[in-house]
């Protein structure tokens, strides 16, 4: 059992140096950190909105839970690069620079503490839309209300903080009042900011972010862009921080974030860039339709540390994700919040079962990161070789929209001319109308490919002659998926659910 971390600001401990001696046998510099920064947290002002930006716009109370915000503060401390980093992932660093800084937390938990189920997740903020954004709340969050999770998004980086292209400029620039306080020293310094992140929800130094909830589980989240800085937290800081019990990876590529932060170093990291397999937290990689090309250069096989899954049918961004975020980004944004218009031209949005792998990886590296059984392993995914009748990539962790298919869903699209440079991300969606101009053009992003030819699309009707007989290949393959351990319960109920309630069959 890992001791949690509770030492004093700047102070040396047995337990530190057992981490020094502990660093330097899995290859971490002994000098990274011999000692802690325990930040300070305080209450931020009300400011001129009244609400902290990125405030869930859905009626978090009616879920039983409440949302609140915190400041931390103190010195954080950059890494540099000791020794030679290769492809493994097993690298070592050192400390090479300090600086004062104040973020923020953004805090969702149960109001009743009877609820808290004594994980806490901790969301490192994408920032690629030049301004603070949750996507795995998003992705997750069905899983983190229903069971009790605590969730914290950290604005771990610079362009969150202070601003930088577009109109939102920053936390600082929406809000002068509520954040003209806050201080962020550059990239460089995300990594030990998110530490410190991690310790003052385990031992605060004043308010408590979590309300006097007791923290069993601690677990660190990240999607895509933020993926990238988890892979680099996961393979050089977390074996010398040693602040959390478990890491998601989700969608990120085949090269982690520069630790220096410099955006022009990431042609100095190893590619690939594989998670070591030497951690003694579990770590969790899921990957979508869109990131497996971009990815796959850095796979590997699973162990008793790692595991991967790559998700047929989905994407990086898709339209669950869209409808619990865009209310969201305007509640905050409003007109100024990052567009989504990919309309020119090209398909819906990929609707498929992306939060629903999700909920289940949430659910096994909890479990996992408490001592539990390793979470399955999961097929690669083809996305080259298509079934050539119903569009569909083939391998990959396969939930029942995918196995029992009612249209094309993929993780690349088609762009228009006046589509924005996000869009592509969002996948597509082909319902089938039994026509041949079907999912070539949504797919490929040219429909001239010779590798997507123009199909003749299934007829519902004739693919599943009955409603009852639809109905019941749906439950079979949610049963499949359940016993599989790629589906949880709840959710196999849902998707049932709504196979019962549609018109599909006859």
């Amino acid at each position: 059992m890992r001791i949690p971390l509770r030492s004093p600001r700047r102070r040396a401990t047995a337990a530190a140096l057992g981490a020094v001696l502990f660093g330097a046998f899995i290859g971490a510099s002994p000098s990274a950190r011999a000692d802690v920064d325990d930040p300070a947290v305080s209450v931020p002002p009300a400011g001129s909105h009244g609400f902290p930006f990125l405030a869930a716009a859905e009626d978090l109370g009616s879920y039983g839970y409440t949302e609140n915000e915190y400041f931390i503060s103190g010195t954080a401390h950059s890494y540099a690069k000791a020794g030679l980093w290769g492809p493994d992932g097993r690298w070592s660093v050192r400390e090479s620079g300090s600086a004062a800084y104040k973020t923020r937390l953004l805090v969702r938990r149960p109001t009743d503490p009877a609820k808290f189920n004594g994980t806490v997740v901790v969301e490192w903020l994408n920032v690629s839309g030049q301004l603070d954004l949750s996507p795995d709340y998003w992705f997750e969050r069905d899983e983190l209300l229903r069971e009790g999770y605590a969730w914290v998004g950290v604005s771990a980086q610079a362009v969150g903080v202070n601003g930088g292209l577009g109109e939102i400029h920053g936390l600082k620039g929406w809000d002068p009042e509520r954040y003209g306080t806050l201080v962020h020293p550059g990239d460089a310094y995300s990594y030990d900011i998110f530490s410190q992140a991690g310790r003052a929800l385990r031992a605060p130094d004043g308010p408590d972010p979590l309300g006097g909830l007791k923290v069993r589980t601690l677990l660190a989240d990240g999607e895509s862009q933020s993926a990238g800085f988890m892979t680099t937290y996961a393979d050089a800081v977390q074996p010398v921080a040693k602040v959390y019990d478990g890491l998601m990876i989700h969608s990120n590529s085949a090269v982690g974030a520069p630790i220096s932060g410099e955006l022009a170093d990431t042609l100095t990291m190893p590619n690939p860039s594989r998670i070591r397999t030497d951690l003694p937290v579990p770590t969790f990689v899921v990957l979508t339709e869109t990131d497996v090309p971009l990815a796959s250069a850095a796979r590997q096989p699973d162990t008793g540390s790692v595991v991967h899954w790559e998700l047929a049918g989905t994407s990086h961004g898709d339209q669950w994700a869209y409808d619990l975020g865009d209310p969201t980004l305007k509640k905050s944004a409003g007109s100024a919040a990052p567009q989504a218009d990919c309309t020119a031209g090209t398909a819906p949005f990929n609707d498929g079962p992306g939060h629903y792998s999700m909920n289940a990886a949430l659910r096994h590296l909890a479990s996992w990161a408490r001592g539990g059984a390793r979470p399955p392993s999961g097929a690669p995914l083809n996305t080259a070789l298509r079934d050539p009748r119903t569009g569909l990539a083939t391998g990959g962790v396969r939930l029942p929209d995918i196995t029992v298919p009612t249209r094309t869903l993929t993780g690349l699209r088609h762009l228009g001319l006046s589509d924005g440079v996000f869009c592509g991300l969002y996948g597509a969606r082909d319902p089938w109308n039994g026509d041949t101009d079907g999912w070539d053009k949504h797919d490929a992003g040219d429909p001239s490919n010779p590798s997507f030819p123009p199909v003749a699309e299934p007829v519902l009707s004739r693919l599943y002659p009955t409603h009852a007989g639809y109905v019941a290949k749906v439950q079979a393959a949610a049963q499949q998926s359940v016993d599989g351990g790629y589906l949880l319960p709840e959710d196999a109920a849902a998707i049932v659910k709504t196979a019962q309630d549609s018109s599909i069959g006859g």
